[in-house]
Formats: C-alpha cells, structure tokens, sequence
C-alpha cells in the first residue's frame, strides 16, 4: 500500500485551524489535507478528536462558530472512519505514555490511530517524523512533514 492509499489520522489541532477564521497559512494547509482525506475516503477520526474539536470551534477559536455550524461540521466528519475508545483503549495508551514519555491524551490519539488501522497521524503535538509502533507523525505545517 503506498502512502497515497493509507488511512490517515487527524489530530484535533488540524481540523481547528481548518476551521478557524484566524490561522492564517495553517488555515489553508489544513483544509487542503482535510479536502484530499475527504476525496480519498481515507481520513480517519476518533470521538475524542470530535469531543475536543466542538468545544475548541465553539467556544475557544479566534472566532468561536456558532454551536448549530460546529454541531454540523462534528456531523460531518462522524462519516469518516472513527474509533471508539473503551477501558482496554485507556490501559493501552497508559502503556504508550509511559514507554515514551508523552501526554496521556497524545497517547490516546496514538493509540486510536492504530486501532483504525492508520500509518500516519497528522499532528502538530508531536514531533515530526516520531515512529509509535506503526504510526508515523506528520506535521503538516512543516516543512519536512
């Protein structure tokens, strides 16, 4: 499989800047990956990305969005692939932070990526180019990544 036919994970902090008014540069980079995912079909999500995705458009973006447009962007990307963490999910992630030494809720968005079967995770919380088991960080809005 190349890296054109994988699935893709995306961190909460792309999809803010994709729809936050104030991000610049970063706005675009980030609506670019989304567009590509969304032609593709191979973006892949979890429901903690889409908790913290609605209260950051909602209430803590530059331009907070009204809650009806952020309930239907949430809408929307519950289409892509999406995992569901339960207690198993929690003890695996556990187990990432502490073997790396990252954020427990890094971890847990490692671990989702995993369990949806993705080889790249695009984030910009994580270094670029840092290998989790099988998932590879991107950071979009870099250069290298």
């Amino acid at each position: 499989m190349t890296v054109d036919e994988e699935r893709q994970f995306v961190d909460t902090n792309v999809f803010v800047y994709a729809y936050d008014r104030g991000t610049g540069i970063k706005q675009r980079l980030a609506r670019k990956l989304i567009a590509g995912l969304w032609e593709s079909r191979r973006g892949c999500v979890s429901i903690q990305v889409l908790q913290e995705l609605y209260v950051t458009i909602s209430k803590k973006a530059s331009t907070p969005l009204p809650p009806e447009t952020a309930c239907r962007i949430i809408a929307d990307l519950s289409e892509w692939i999406h995992h569901v963490p339960d207690a198993g999910d929690v003890v695996e992630a556990i187990n990432i932070q502490q073997k790396h030494g990252i954020s427990f809720w890094d971890a847990m968005i490692i671990n989702s990526a995993g369990r949806t079967n993705c080889n790249i995770l695009w984030t910009e919380d994580l270094n670029s180019g840092q290998v989790y088991g099988n998932v590879t960080v991107y950071n979009p809005f870099d250069r290298k990544g």
